[in-house]
């Protein structure tokens, strides 16, 4: 995964002068072996901050050291000011966490006050509106604030990439998907930049790769990956290979002063006749590399897949909040068959044409696209219509979630872990059975009544605390999730 950062840590000690300030030296160092001993990457300053010159000398030696994500570590009670200028003067993503007493046989000269002074900390970090990563309870032993560490390098990995994303987007949306159209606004607001182009300029320098002396080598790499069952289409294979090699160049020469880059592609109607294929099966190779595709233009689903690529460090996918599930199937395949008690409702089916790695599939084959075989092949032969790839997702665990941005510009977004289900479904495309726990009532209030789109973004992992934390790092204000019985949505209707 070569288009995601790579975190390297930094550790600051702060102490108050009125304090001993071997304590928080002391604290500090065994806080760096408990995140070594967890195998994370940190430095540790040697510079212990007490004042504003500290502070500049503590950063600077960071930066020299390649830090490009911070931890700030009250070991006692801390200097309001300097510590939180630390933030402020350090260019990357920061967390702050303070030490826990350790012992009641030596509370005089051992007691630091770092549960008070993280407080004071917060206050200040609000005065000066620096935004900072602060863990659900911050205080903690060495081998606890480790633990907070380690959930901190995804969040740090995920701020970094969107400060230095360029999301490439191809055409308009389609017609009648107003659902993917959002203002781009939101997106400059932190830090993303945004390419639009003409599917004529894709079109142009899909020609001009014709003959490209590497798509062989890329078609023997499909083929490999497909296997025989998998190829059904061998034929097909150099057009899809010369389309992906355009854009990994694209990618390339147009990323700029960029250093990551996720596509928002138009895939239909005319993409198929004037390319002579669907592009999902392409767009699903360059998912599994870490290079998000989003089907229709769906800026923000690309947005939302990179996020949850940073989360995970392993491909996602982009996918309909499509079909119920019916009860036939419910009744012989689901009930009271999983530890969760899934009702019907719970239950959906989550599918794309084929756009899903091949990675998280059970099992994958290329093949064509039903819906617009009818729509442009008066559903015959398939012909331009071929290039999906089909198959059920993979059983395993899931989050479901998405960043958007509304009319308004604001962002909003909404996380649901659960998993997809070991339940064939009896369809096509890339598609799974997925459960949600209080899917029903989250559908209702969070989907339909906050407007969110067709698009969900899907993590293979449950990746909610991260996802919330990097939200709310962001400032999104409206983070839903779904909400467990006994817990209404504020336009529930209580009788119903």
């Amino acid at each position: 995964m070569n288009n995601i950062p790579q975190v390297k840590l930094g550790l600051i000690a702060v102490s108050r002068d009125c304090f001993v300030i071997s304590l928080s030296e002391r604290r500090r160092a065994a806080l760096s072996e408990a995140c070594k001993g967890k195998g994370l990457d940190i430095y540790e300053a040697t510079t212990t901050v007490e004042n504003e010159r500290d502070m500049c000398k503590a950063v600077a030696e960071v930066k020299n050291a390649g830090c490009n994500a911070l931890c700030v570590f009250l070991g006692n009670f801390g200097p309001e000011t300097p510590e939180t200028l630390i933030a402020k003067n350090f260019d990357g993503p920061a967390m702050y966490v303070a030490a826990a007493e350790e012992t009641g046989e030596d509370l005089i000269n051992g007691r630091g006050d770092a549960y008070c002074g993280m407080l004071n900390c917060s206050y200040n970090l609000g005065l000066r509106k620096i935004k900072a990563y602060i863990p659900e309870y911050p205080v903690g032993t060495a081998q606890e604030l480790a633990e907070m560490v380690a959930d901190f390098v995804p969040v740090a990995r995920t701020i970094l990439g969107l400060q230095n994303l360029k999301i490439i987007t191809f055409g308009p949306r389609p017609q009648d998907f107003f659902a993917c159209n959002a203002p781009i606004k939101a997106l400059y607001d932190i830090g993303v930049e945004v390419q639009e182009n003409s599917e004529l300029d894709l079109l142009v320098a899909y020609r001009a790769h014709a003959g490209d002396a590497r798509i062989q080598s890329v078609v023997d790499d499909m083929a490999a990956e497909l296997g025989v069952e998998g190829n059904q289409y061998p034929e097909l294979l150099p057009r899809m290979a010369q389309f992906e090699l355009t854009l990994l160049d694209w990618a390339e020469e147009n990323k700029g002063a960029r250093q990551y880059v996720a596509f928002a592609d138009k895939c239909w109607p005319a993409f198929p006749k004037e390319f002579g294929f669907e592009p999902c099966y392409v767009n699903s190779r360059l998912a599994s590399r870490g290079i998000p595709v989003a089907c229709e233009v769906d800026i923000y689903g690309a947005l939302s897949e990179y996020i949850g690529l940073c989360v995970t460090g392993d491909a996602v996918t982009l996918l309909d909040i499509n079909n119920s599930v019916p009860r036939d199937i419910y009744e012989a395949d689901i009930k009271g068959k999983f530890d969760y008690d899934y009702s019907i409702k719970d239950t959906f089916m989550g599918f794309h044409c084929g756009n899903t790695p091949l990675c998280k599939l059970s099992k994958g084959a290329v093949k064509y696209q039903l819906i617009q075989n009818r729509l442009l092949e008066d559903g015959g032969e398939p012909d331009f219509t071929r290039g999906t790839l089909e198959g059920d997702i993979a059983p395993g665990a899931i989050t479901f979630f998405r960043l958007q941005s509304g009319a308004d510009t604001k962002l909003s977004a909404y996380v649901a872990q659960g998993e997809v289900l070991p339940v064939a479904s009896r369809s096509f495309g890339g598609i799974g059975v997925f459960a949600i726990p209080e899917m029903g009532r989250f559908y209702r209030h969070v989907l339909i009544a906050k407007r969110y789109p067709h698009h969900g973004a899907v993590a293979f992992a449950h990746c909610g605390k991260a996802l919330y934390s990097i939200f709310q790092y962001l400032g999104v204000e409206d983070i839903a999730f779904n909400q467990p019985k006994g817990m209404p949505y504020p336009d529930e209707n209580p009788f119903a």
